[in-house]
């Protein structure tokens, strides 16, 4: 979607020049006015006449007739079912007793809908009926309330009025800027026309993503987790910077999702037959599982080695650990250094998982193990290596077709607990073994083989546990080929599209990401791979280590630069954990992406911005160069603020993954 002002041609055209020659199969530009309507014609011969023939969309909020006038110029025209009709909303609710009494108002809606469906029919022109989350009706909103059933409804009666004049060259889209809201609107409205016998196309898309690692992963959780299935038939990466940076990303989520759904793919064959009945489209909930629990005899505590929200490991070799320097190896896992001894901070890892335990006589080594079980950090480590190796407190692993064949083993010298791995493909029996198990075993590692399909094979490994009634927490090893990993955006879009896909159905309690043969030049170091682990767990509406922004990705209609402001923003409100502040260039996205934020920063008119507290606005007309100090200062009167953490001894500040300013992965 192009950032100029529709109004000026010349930039338009170039920009939209720019964004087809990254690869865009569709180009959208908003259209508010009679103004940009009348631009709209000058765009589209000019870039004919240039010899591009790229299809334009009309991007269309709260004006009807400005809509029928771009149907002119442009091959396509997105509408919003929140606002087409209904306005800008004052989020009032009006009491509807009966489903028929809700039903009367399609009368008037079909009044201003009907001549756009008629004149798309005469031209030839394709619509988007395009529900957003944070701009559903105020109609919408008191009848269904804020939620994906209300979304696929409210797009559902626009649809029933293009059949209703036998026009049928539409599409559905269901965004919204939380991921978990957003898969489960897009499964319940594929799950409906199922029913209904319409197979009508689905545009993807995560709205208002952000920017950065956090608009990446947040896109590929969403995006990836439907593609995984084969849902959807276009895309779109909504990102806070330029345009045609949204190219890339959009383009690998393709490929990714394509892994699944070609023609030929052998991903499924390993994956024996099994019946699925505990994720559910109509509901979310998630599945929890037993968090250990502290037992007698135990010397350290063995209840830090899990976090109720969701845990982070991380794999570390035996040559990271004995040559890196203690202090490095405490700060890339993210612990908080006091007099060079590491403590556990927000963002330090839960566990660490040691394919190679250190020799006995490696006192060196140990003595960084040990400084990390002191502060709860869990250390597991094969059981082959551990009775080779004894280590005080740690966790065996055993794989779950040992423990079926053979019965759990003695545990190792010093080990205090068990884990189970586990690879989605055993025979079925095998899982009745892991109930007989009971509290010996902590927690189980999902790592499915690379041949094969990791979000098919993660489901039946929980659909057998469910079968079984084993609730072990479950970690999903994300274990990626080596050549695979060919930069950080696609470390972050593989571990989102395939971890993502579980954990928004809650399937999961943490994530272990790390690289297969990352030796001999590692790809990516361990604090890398611990960012992205936070980002997936907080991305998938998990755990929260650091503030959560919501911003839109700039268009004609914004009223102030969105990417500078967001970085300001950022540096200023990024180390506030369980805090969500979103950022609207302006009111057609304000009030009601409010809905998963705790407070807002929304253009307001051309050099003035309106802070919002939820979805209500609080302070009006604010400068722009006074508006970023007004929100921290808004923060502190709602009592969640706090102060940016202090430096370490290490001179950096415990970070809750990467630090804001950082976040920019270059396209």
């Amino acid at each position: 979607m192009t950032t100029t002002v529709t109004r000026d041609v010349n930039s338009s055209v170039d920009q939209i020049l720019k964004i087809a020659k990254e690869g865009a199969d569709l180009v959208r530009l908003t259209v508010q006015g009679r103004f940009e309507a009348d631009a709209c014609m000058n765009i589209r011969e000019s870039l004919w006449e240039k010899g591009c023939d790229v299809p334009l969309v009309a991007d269309i909020h709260f004006a009807p007739a400005v809509a029928l006038r771009v149907a002119d110029a442009f091959e396509k025209i997105r509408i919003n079912p929140g606002n087409f009709a209904d306005g800008i909303k004052s989020f009032e609710n009006k009491v509807y007793n009966t489903r028929e009494e809700y039903d009367m108002d399609i009368v008037e809606i079909e009044k201003l809908f009907a001549p756009l469906v008629l004149k798309c029919k005469e031209k030839n022109r394709a619509m988007r009926i395009g529900t957003n989350h944070g701009s559903l009706s105020a109609r919408v909103m008191s009848f269904w309330g804020d939620s994906p059933k209300g979304m696929v409804e409210s797009a559902i009666e626009f649809a029933n009025i293009c059949r209703k004049y036998d026009y049928h060259n539409f599409l559905f889209s269901m965004k919204a800027s939380n991921p978990v809201v957003m898969v489960q609107a897009y499964r319940l409205l594929a799950a409906a026309q199922y029913q209904l016998g319409w197979q009508y196309p689905l545009h993807l898309g995560v709205t208002e993503a952000g920017e950065g690692e956090d608009g990446r992963m947040k896109s590929a959780i969403g995006i990836g987790s439907l593609l995984a299935d084969g849902l959807g038939d276009t895309v779109r990466v909504s990102l806070t910077e330029d345009p045609e940076f949204e190219l890339k990303p959009c383009q690998s989520l393709i490929s990714i999702g394509e892994e699944y759904t070609a023609a030929g793919t052998t991903r499924f064959d390993a994956i024996p037959a099994w019946e699925e009945t505990i994720r559910d489209v109509t509901s979310f909930s998630r599945r929890r599982g037993d968090l250990p629990a502290q037992q007698e005899g135990d010397v350290v505590d063995v209840r830090g080695f899990l976090h109720r929200d969701g845990s982070v490991l991380c794999s570390v070799s035996l040559e990271t650990l004995q040559k890196m320097q203690p202090e490095e190896l405490y700060r890339q896992l993210g612990a908080k250094l006091v007099v060079g001894m590491p403590f556990k901070d927000v963002a330090t890892v839960d566990s660490i998982y040691l394919p190679q335990v250190p020799a006995t006589s490696d006192s060196a080594s140990r003595r960084v193990l040990k400084r990390l079980q002191e502060v709860s950090v869990g250390v597991v480590a094969p059981i082959a290596e551990l009775n080779l190796n004894p280590l005080p407190n740690a966790i065996a692993l055993v794989t779950l077709e040992d423990l079926a064949n053979q019965g759990l083993p003695p545990l190792p010298s010093m080990a205090v607990r068990y884990a189970v791995k586990l690879t989605g493909i055993e025979p079925a029996e095998m899982y009745t073994k892991l109930s007989a198990a009971g509290n010996k075993v902590v927690m189980a590692l999902l790592e499915v083989p690379a041949h094969v399909s990791r979000v098919h094979a993660s489901r039946r490994a929980f659909q057998l546990l469910h079968n079984n009634q084993v609730n072990l927490p479950v970690i999903h090893s994300l274990a990626f080929p080596k050549q695979k990993m060919t930069d950080k955006d696609q470390l972050i879009l593989r571990s989102g599209s395939e971890g993502g896909a579980l954990l928004v159905d809650g399937l999961g309690d943490g994530v272990m990401i790390s690289i297969s043969d990352n030796s001999n030049g590692e790809v990516f170091d361990l604090e890398t791979l611990r960012v992205t682990s936070f980002n997936l767990l907080q991305g998938s509406r998990m755990r929260s280590v650091k503030t959560d922004f919501v911003s839109c990705p700039s268009c004609g209609r914004t009223l102030f630069d969105l990417q500078e402001v967001t970085e300001q923003i950022k540096q200023k409100t990024g180390h506030l954990p369980g805090v969500a502040i979103a950022i609207m260039g302006c009111i057609v996205n304000g009030p009601g992406e409010m809905a998963d934020a705790d407070f807002g920063y929304v253009g307001g008119a051309p050099g003035k911005v309106d802070l919002y507290v939820g979805k209500q606005v609080v302070k009006r007309a604010i400068p722009n160069a006074l508006a970023c100090d007004a929100l921290v200062q808004l923060i502190k009167d709602n009592g969640r603020w706090q102060e940016p953490p202090q430096k370490d001894d290490s001179g950096t500040s415990p970070s809750g993954g990467d630090s804001n300013k950082d976040q920019l992965v270059s396209a």
